[in-house]
């Protein structure tokens, strides 16, 4: 199964056009969407989980016209938010067995067993009895992957999903994802750049509602290769750099901006290659130095 996204358009009513003109092919497997805050990632993926309408364009999903058969979409979609809702005092078995029944599994003891796997497969059966609303953000996040599993959904949705997350936490949740991600559809929204570069194969880079970059991120990372420069700067000299270079980022290492300028070659004297990942891309995409 494909997802095909052609010209997708949706301007809000205060003027944001969110998504301009958006085209991307997704495949079976991990599809990263990177982009900042307020890049559009999460109206493409409330557009595409059935939750608002585009203003014009297309999306196909196998032979489903997600646009214009939300129905046949929902029976197939899994769907994590950047922040769900849960009842206060229901536990984790309830309340995944009340949205297993609103997706149609009436026979009890298939229902049942469907809701054991999905549990141990997220490492929360023996929290299975506490309510949702006591887990940890990690715990909360394991579930919420859960509750998008009911039904062997064959396109799964993510939206920011590693926010706030610990590293050991952030671990687990990349390998139930990883494991998801072999045998359908997954697309993880995201601005967390360690999300894509650890998870995904195929990636887009969104900004301001545009699609900037799609391809796999060895073809990411060759628009930059070679060209990637990096010097540790003072405080003072910053300005100067980023006004006379294409400074594509810079971070304080030791209380020392280190800086990434693109250029063909050397800029200057005491500039050093720098090994081009993913970070640069996204910066260099952003800035259009690409």
């Amino acid at each position: 199964m494909e997802l095909q996204i052609k010209n997708l358009n949706k301007k809000y009513a205060n003027g944001v056009h969110a998504l301009n003109d958006v085209n991307l092919t997704i495949s079976k497997g991990m599809f990263g969407l990177l982009g900042p805050n307020g890049a559009g990632k999460s109206s493409l993926m409330r557009t595409l989980a059935t939750l608002q309408d585009a203003d014009s364009g297309s999306a196909q999903l196998g032979d489903i016209d997600v646009l214009n058969n939300k129905e046949a979409v929902r029976k197939v979609l899994g769907y994590l938010p950047q922040e769900f809702g849960v009842y206060p005092r229901t536990s984790a078995f309830e309340l995944l067995e009340h949205l297993a029944l609103l997706k149609g599994f009436n026979q009890k003891s298939e229902r049942h067993q469907m809701i054991e796997q999905l549990l141990l497969k997220v490492n929360l059966w023996e929290h299975r009895k506490k309510a949702v609303k006591s887990f940890s953000g990690g715990m909360r996040q394991r579930f919420g992957i859960a509750q998008c599993l009911i039904g062997q959904p064959q396109l799964v949705i993510v939206d920011e999903p590693t926010a706030g997350l610990d590293p050991g936490e952030r671990n687990r949740f990349y390998n139930i994802l990883s494991e998801i991600g072999e045998n359908v559809i997954v697309i993880l929204s995201t601005h967390i750049v360690q999300d894509v570069r650890e998870l995904c194969t195929q990636m887009a880079i969104m900004d301001k509602g545009r699609v900037l970059f799609s391809g796999n991120t060895d073809e990411a990372l060759d628009q930059i290769k070679g060209k990637v420069w990096e010097k540790r700067v003072s405080k003072d000299e910053l300005a100067a750099y980023q006004k006379d270079f294409k400074v594509i980022s810079n971070k304080l290492v030791g209380g020392q901006p280190l800086i990434h300028v693109f250029a063909e070659s050397a800029p200057e004297a005491g500039f050093t290659k720098a090994e081009e990942n993913l970070e640069d891309v996204f910066f260099a995409q952003l800035n259009e130095l690409v």
